[in-house]
């Protein structure tokens, strides 16, 4: 293990993908992308991911050097096609087209197809509240889920985020993904040789496992049990059928560089909270109030501390993740 800055762990990052088949715009997206979520405590969306995205890119599973394509198909409504490359550079795209859409709109929405894994959605939606726009932003991803009830993996894990700009104050930021956990936490545990706590997922037989091997085979539990598949539902069809995107069952795994690219899809949206009433205003009472009530704490605080310490102390790095 070693200690690194941010500044240097995105360099190092960079290189590993640049020598990967990777374009040095894109390795850089991507690195940063990485080095952010690490930084935040999010080592799922971190830079474990490394290794699996420079075997992808090295065998064209994920095209290095695909550049997006934005189409605006409304005043408020656009299209980018990521052409099978990284996802990172099209969700940059996607906010920096947003910033000028909501301005003439107040609302506008964004849908990404042929895309991929993207990561913790939470850092996208942060950088519209920081513009002072609430964010929002949907995923779909490769089958891991199955409908309530059901055996066969049909959704994803399906993260969904949403920001809200504060005065003065750092964004709240909502990120999770709609199972229990995250299928990253699982990949996490198999890479350490650890067992998962019983609940998160179950094995290809439909029988709960804490196996993380079993558990990668198999199938995650959805969060809130049948509601929680049910909103994974509505994830799927609006980020996956909306874009015209590959629906779960259909796309390949974002943790290998088996098959062909994965083809998901991403919505983003952007709100102007000037053209809705009091806008963001009146929602501070009850961010006040909920900091207010004894431990209650908002989504993200642990993240921002997070973010803090790496800052000033950086990250710690396993040496292999750059091999």
């Amino acid at each position: 293990m070693s200690l690194l800055s941010l500044a240097d762990a995105v360099t190092k990052a960079e290189a590993v993908l640049i020598a990967s088949k990777t374009a040095p715009e894109a390795a850089r997206s991507v690195a940063t992308a990485l080095v952010k979520a690490q930084a935040d405590g999010l080592g799922g969306h971190g830079l474990m991911r490394l290794a699996s995205y420079a075997a992808q890119t090295r065998c064209g599973k994920i095209d290095g050097f695909a550049t997006a394509r934005f189409t605006q198909t409304a005043p408020g409504g656009a299209i980018i096609d990521a052409c099978n490359g990284f996802a990172y550079p099209a969700i940059d795209l996607a906010i920096t087209r947003l910033l000028d859409m909501t301005t003439h709109a107040g609302i506008a929405a964004i849908a990404i197809t042929r895309s991929g894994h993207c990561g913790a959605m939470g850092l996208a939606v942060e950088r519209l509240a920081d513009a002072g726009l609430v964010g929002i932003m949907l995923a779909n991803t490769p089958a891991a889920m199955a409908p309530w009830g059901g055996r066969r993996a049909l959704f994803g894990t399906n993260p969904i985020a949403c920001s809200f700009p504060r005065s003065g104050k750092p964004p709240v930021v909502i990120d999770l993904s709609l199972s229990r956990v995250a299928r990253g936490h699982v990949l996490a545990a198999k890479q350490r040789n650890e067992p998962i706590p019983l609940g998160w997922a179950l094995d290809k037989d439909g029988q709960p496992t804490n196996d993380a091997t079993a558990a990668l085979a198999g199938t995650m539990q959805p969060a809130g049990d049948a509601k929680g598949a049910a909103l994974a539902l509505m994830v799927e069809a609006l980020a996956a059928g909306l874009t015209g995107s590959h629906f779960a069952a259909e796309a390949s795994s974002f943790l290998d560089a088996e098959g062909p690219p994965s083809g998901t899809g991403q919505l983003l949206m952007a709100l102007n909270p000037a053209a809705f009433g009091p806008g963001i205003a009146h929602i501070e009472p009850l961010f006040a109030a909920i900091s207010a009530d004894g431990n209650a704490r908002l989504p993200g605080d642990r993240r921002l501390a997070s973010r803090q310490l790496a800052r000033s102390a950086g990250i710690e790095v396993n040496d292999a993740w750059f091999a």
